[in-house]
């Protein structure tokens, strides 16, 4: 039920647990104490000097020093005068990360916090009391300034969350929980909201759902090879191994395993090859268009993107990004700018455009599908009824398309697209949030657009009557959506089936 959270390196594993099975946080005394001990050093160490965001104001009024008696209201006019987001709230499951990477970062113990702080976001997560924090704010340099005012709010007791299914007054949530807010006594304003923490989180949800869009639309593509009749070669190590890139070679890999047993797949020697052609038209397709036969061509690059956007986030989640940075082992405190988010920034725009191209692939297809003229095979728009009275999957079509279009048009980079603000003392900034928020819209597009391939790949298979021919694992995902979706003949209003199998592909987590 609970996992140990200290000091240590924290996987994809790690989140993936807590934000999808429910387990819940519990923080060793040992990490605790080092919260303990780095809070000590920074309260005897600020004694009497100059430190940014204690005895200073932020930011361009870090030349106002500020005296003894305002410290402890400095730090409350930060959170306060930050909570300034608007727009929509962020889903609550991508903030539910947010507050796990700023519980990450605190625990390294380099941030002079007191452990209250600590103990009381674990209560947080653990109660799952989500802080409202809204998607407007943020342009990612001190990282998620806005985005972790509105966290740091509920903290002191402030504000809005989630809880229990409701918005409500945070008062109200901690109080049926029996918590008490913070107390600020050095610089938790400033600690709880200068960092990446926010961005990180939704990055990370972002990669584990774009990990598994990537599996279930590979799982896809080796149905429509199946429905088709493709040759095996496209996907054969010899022919992938001779291109020495990771991602082909294991999409190559997974297909072979995934359609292993599948008797609608041609072996090229057999019907090519040991035969004297005479025709002096083939009729059958000697290649495949390359949004089947190229898979692992396409699919290659977005899995080698996903392994090292991976790598980066969950760097980001096991880093220091506070400023200023307190250090007890060299007894000094070091200012600086690991609350910049130009690693996420770059690694959310790049996953948008392979999200992005992902999306474009499973569209190809669907058209492919849609077109009696492209696939020779199928009826138009896979209609299982009577041409021209019924429509089978036309409208849905539709739907598809500018669902894709959309994501084009989103996959315009963040990370170059910096504006200076804060009197110009954040003259370059990462765009981090955006980048990240907007990665997470192309990515459930996508699903939505996958939901609609694989209702159209359902009526496909019926219409062939390839059930008993197909791999056993293709097979078996054709029995699961159709428990979702029925076979239609007549024409009915689609969109209950499209999100029922969008939920279900975002939910359930296919292994490849």
């Amino acid at each position: 039920m609970y996992i140990a959270m200290g000091n240590e390196s924290f996987s994809i594993d790690f989140f993936y647990k807590i934000l999808f099975e429910g387990k819940k946080i519990s923080i060793t005394p040992e990490a605790l104490a080092k919260v303990q001990k780095s809070y000590d050093f920074l309260y005897e160490f600020s004694q009497g000097k100059l430190i940014y965001g204690i005895t200073t104001g932020f930011g361009p009024m870090a030349q106002h020093r500020i005296s003894d008696a305002d410290r402890i209201e400095l730090q409350y006019n930060l959170i306060r005068s930050h909570s300034s987001g608007v727009g929509n709230h962020i889903d609550p499951l991508y903030v539910k990360a947010g507050m796990i990477c700023r519980l990450a970062a605190i625990l390294q113990a380099k941030s002079g916090v007191h452990p209250e702080c600590v103990v009381l976001l674990q209560e947080f997560i653990n109660n799952d009391i989500i802080p409202v924090i809204f998607e407007h704010g943020g342009v990612g340099a001190s990282g998620d300034l806005v985005q972790l005012s509105h966290l740091a709010l509920s903290l002191i007791g402030e504000g809005e969350v989630y809880f229990n299914g409701a918005v409500v007054p945070t008062a109200q949530a901690m109080q049926a929980c029996n918590l008490k807010p913070i107390s600020i006594h050095i610089r938790e304003g400033l600690s709880l909201i200068n960092g990446t923490s926010i961005m990180t989180g939704v990055g990370i949800v972002n990669i584990l759902r774009a990990k598994n869009l990537y599996n279930w639309s590979l799982m896809a593509s080796a149905i429509i090879n199946e429905l088709v009749d493709s040759y095996d070669d496209g996907f054969s190590h010899e022919l992938n191994s001779v291109k020495l890139h990771d991602g082909q070679n294991e999409v190559a890999a997974a297909m072979r395993s995934i359609l292993k047993g599948s008797s609608l797949i041609k072996k090229r020697h057999v019907h090519l090859y040991n035969r004297t052609v005479t025709e002096k038209v083939v009729k059958e397709k000697v290649q495949e268009y390359y949004s089947l036969r190229c898979v692992p061509q396409v699919l290659g690059p977005i899995l080698d993107t996903l392994t090292y956007a991976e790598r980066v986030l969950i760097n980001e989640a096991n880093s220091v990004n506070d400023n200023p940075i307190v250090d007890m082992d060299t007894h000094n405190v070091y200012h600086g700018g690991n609350f910049h988010g130009d690693y996420i920034s770059l690694e959310m725009d790049k996953l948008k455009i392979v999200v992005t191209k992902l999306t474009m692939l499973v569209e190809r297809q669907l058209n492919f599908l849609m077109n009696p003229a492209l696939n020779q095979k199928f009826p138009p728009f896979v209609n299982l009824g009577v041409l021209g009275l019924n429509l089978g999957m036309q409208g849905v079509q539709f739907t598809a398309t500018s669902t894709t279009a959309e994501c084009q048009t989103l996959s315009f980079p963040n990370y170059v697209h910096s504006i200076p603000n804060n009197n110009d003392n954040q003259d370059i900034v990462s765009m981090g949030t955006n980048s990240a928020l907007i990665t997470r819209k192309v990515i459930e597009n996508s699903y939505e657009v996958l939901a609609i391939y694989y209702m159209s790949l359902l009526q496909a298979i019926d219409y062939i009557a390839v059930h008993e021919k197909m791999s056993r694992r293709t097979h078996h995902v054709y029995v699961q959506l159709r428990e979702l979706v029925p076979a239609f003949i007549k024409d009915i209003p689609k969109y209950k089936d499209v999100a029922r199998v969008k939920d279900f592909l975002m939910k359930t987590t296919i292994t490849i």
